[in-house]
């Protein structure tokens, strides 16, 4: 952050298929993590807002759930908040894996790569129905040659839904900066909306939920379902600084229960100090972190479990 008064700020969604790096991107822009990321899909469940600023622009960043086919309630709600993300939004960014659609060019599309080009195409129907312009940053390009590129680019821009086209690595940084300038510009004048030293609006109750459940994701592969849930139960300042936080995880189904714990509770260790090391990163100060599981078949269908994440139940 700078010393340079706000004049600008304004709100941009990023959009687009599940994995795509939107997260990346927002903790990319942000400078800091304030978006859990793993190499799985439907991470991020509800629209994180991280804080960036460039010079004497404020931009608010709503890192949105994945875009895609939603059949069961939790996913309808995931892919309703991304939308209400974007239409709220001063701008937007549908950013794009690149390496999607030079496979469909190379004939060696996979079943996830043909599932993120379809709910590409998703979202640019989306784009072109509701009149919105948005910011096309295609990502991954640092993976392949230019000349493998520029055909993907010119079939996007016949789509005529984006105002500007954007080749960038949100994972290594090429390219962002010129995108970031791209967003500050639509940003519309007026004060800061979050002090100038805030990166995020997430509570810190609900953060901490979200980096140990990345902990798990990361740890538990292809495993585990996406039937869990982290709950932040207790969060209590103790008189020496450091802070006593006390989560549960709650899985759907009695065996997913055991591959959380591992054995001799081996896997419930791991992550729980994973997530204690990082959290006592981010607050700068010591953390004692407890873990419990437990087992709620019905999890998804109590409307509290979505009110705790900021989405909405009956959609």
């Amino acid at each position: 952050m700078t010393d340079i008064p706000i004049t600008r700020a304004g709100f941009a969604a990023i959009i687009g298929a599940p994995n795509a790096g939107k997260s990346t991107l927002t903790n990319r822009l942000v400078g800091t993590k304030v978006a859990i990321v793993t190499h799985k899909v439907q991470t991020t469940r509800f629209p994180v807002r991280g804080v960036a600023q460039l010079d004497g622009t404020q931009i608010v960043l709503v890192d949105t759930p994945g875009i895609f086919a939603a059949k069961r309630r939790l996913d309808r709600a995931m892919v309703k908040a991304a939308w209400s993300g974007a239409e709220d939004a001063d701008a937007i960014v549908h950013l794009i894996d690149a390496s999607a659609w030079v496979a469909e060019r190379e004939n060696k599309v996979d079943g996830a790569q043909k599932k993120s080009l379809e709910d590409d195409r998703r979202v640019i129907e989306q784009l072109k129905q509701s009149g919105r312009k948005a910011f096309l940053a295609l990502n991954k390009i640092d993976l392949f040659p230019h000349d493998q590129i520029l055909p993907i680019i010119a079939e996007l821009n016949e789509t005529g839904v984006y105002d500007e086209i954007f080749m960038i690595s949100a994972e290594n940084g090429d390219g962002v900066e010129a995108l970031e300038k791209a967003v500050a510009a639509r940003m519309p004048e007026g004060p800061a909306l979050y002090p100038p030293d805030q990166i995020a609006d997430l509570p810190m109750r609900l953060l901490a939920a979200e980096v140990t459940r990345e902990k798990l994701m990361l740890r538990l592969h292809q495993e585990l379902p996406y039937q869990l849930m982290v709950e932040t139960e207790s969060w209590e300042e103790r008189k020496d600084g450091s802070v006593r936080v006390q989560q549960v995880v709650i899985v759907g189904r009695e065996n997913h229960k055991s591959m959380v714990l591992g054995k001799g509770g081996a896997a419930i260790k791991d992550v729980g100090r994973k997530a204690r090391e990082e959290l006592s990163e981010m607050l700068g100060r010591k953390v004692h972190l407890f873990l419990f599981v437990k087992v709620d078949e019905r999890w998804q269908e109590r409307r509290e479990s979505y009110q705790g994440l900021g989405l909405e139940f009956d959609v």
